[in-house]
């Protein structure tokens, strides 16, 4: 299939394409935010937020109450005990990313993880001892790389390389990255990467990643949190040793929700250097109360400590919306219709008034489109959008961000923006 469409730019044509859309119902099972005047936001900003699904509320209030009738019998009674509670989400959060069931597990937030997997997988030596991130890396991932160096006791500054695009392009070319790879071979202990670039939606070739990092001779690491409900993974094939992700961006978790982490299967029960906490000893003898650590053989090993309820049940409902849309392949497949429809509407509407920052070929992104607007105006052009109901968001120093998420966005979503980015560029 090209990666072209031809559109009309007529608004019919949008309304059909969403009378025609096989996952149009989902989005009725997410709070849609409205403007003052009571009208539904055209919201492009789940790769910062995702909505929130509505029976969120429903589960919140089941755990709420049975705190308050149940008190500490709530962690081993009803239909969901608190003591296991993540163990609810580990078979559909597998799903998502591609793993084995034990290989996966929900647990702290993003950079606590990182850390974490870090401390089992940078293993430096006095020859082996360089971590390569991009040079645009977001920025907890570039502060946890190198505290990370700095506290095994190497400089960052020799022991940090970073890879960049060549100077006049905007996204770092496969090839570059590999060769960045082979020339720091004897050096390198770690490649730690994105799976999608938080700036650019750049979408990196992880199975090649992985393959480059480990013919290295490096421990290979994912930061899937843009790529993590937003593109197909398939982490237990492609092997990776760890991923880390966060859920409150396309997997509607809510605010501060809880984080993901995954193990590659050939690391488990193997005695893996961890940190360790009472969550992560066997579940059996957990509360005899012993100081002798016994591992959970399992991604469970890596757990510190025991489920945060509150946080982690939004991540339940929002799974289950996942599941009924059939998992990532339905949603890639709308996801990349509705990339080709707001390319063709922009190439029609805005050729030569925005600049796309993000990669065009469908395998090299996902639903985010990063765009850039005539120097200096960018804050003012978002301002605007803002005003005319259009929730994105701004990075900087100058990229506009926009992300039709396939589970609660339209077609018609998708020409009101444009058309209303016209009218303000204009």
């Amino acid at each position: 299939m090209s990666d072209a469409m031809v559109v009309t730019g007529d608004v019919a044509e949008a309304h059909a394409l969403d009378a025609d859309d096989e996952l149009a119902s989902f989005r009725d099972r997410f709070e849609i935010p409205h403007s003052a005047a009571g009208d539904p936001l055209v919201y492009f900003a789940g790769n910062s937020l995702g909505l929130q699904p509505k029976t969120v509320r429903t589960l919140l209030l089941a755990e709420l109450d049975k705190w308050a009738e149940c008190g500490v019998r709530g962690h081993f009674e009803g239909e969901r005990p608190w003591a296991p509670f993540h163990e609810f989400v580990a078979g559909p959060m597998a799903n998502i990313v591609g793993a084995e069931v034990d290989e996966v597990v929900t647990m702290n937030a993003l950079t606590v993880n990182l850390h974490l997997m870090m401390q089992s997988f940078y293993r430096p030596t006095a020859d082996r001892h360089k971590v390569l991130i991009e040079d645009h890396a977001f920025p907890s991932d570039h502060f946890a790389v190198e505290s990370q160096v700095r506290s095994r006791g190497f400089d960052p500054a020799t022991s940090v390389v970073t890879v960049a695009p060549r100077p006049g392009e905007e996204s770092i070319r496969p090839d570059d990255l590999r060769q960045a790879i082979e020339s720091n071979a004897d050096e390198l202990a770690l490649l730690m990467l994105p799976g999608v670039q938080y700036y650019t939606g750049q979408g990196f070739p992880m199975r090649d990643v992985v393959a480059w990092g480990h013919a290295a001779g490096a421990t290979v690491g994912l930061d899937l949190a843009h790529a993590v409900g937003n593109v197909p993974l398939a982490l237990h094939e492609w092997g990776p040793d760890f991923a880390v992700w966060c859920t409150y961006k396309y997997l509607n978790a809510g605010p501060g929700a809880t984080g993901g982490a995954f193990v590659h299967r050939r690391h488990l029960g193997n005695g893996v250097p961890r940190l360790e906490g009472w969550w992560g000893h066997d579940k059996e003898t957990r509360f005899h109360m012993e100081n002798t650590f016994v591992p959970i053989p399992t991604a469970e090993a890596w757990q510190l400590s025991n489920a945060p309820v509150f946080s982690m049940a939004p991540l339940i409902a929002s799974l289950e919306v996942f599941a009924d849309a059939g998992g990532m392949g339905p949603l890639r497949e709308k996801a990349e219709k509705m990339i080709r429809y707001l390319d063709a509407l922009l190439d029609s509407q805005l050729a030569g008034r925005v600049t796309r920052v993000t990669p065009a070929p469908l395998t090299e992104r996902g639903c985010q489109l990063s765009l850039r607007v005539e120097a200096g105006k960018g804050p003012d052009v978002f301002a605007a959008l803002q005003q005319a109901d259009i929730e994105c968001d701004w990075r900087y120093p100058d990229v506009i961000r926009v992300a039709p998420v396939p589970l609660y966005n339209t077609f018609t979503d998708i020409h009101r923006f444009v058309d209303i980015m016209s009218g303000i560029l204009r």
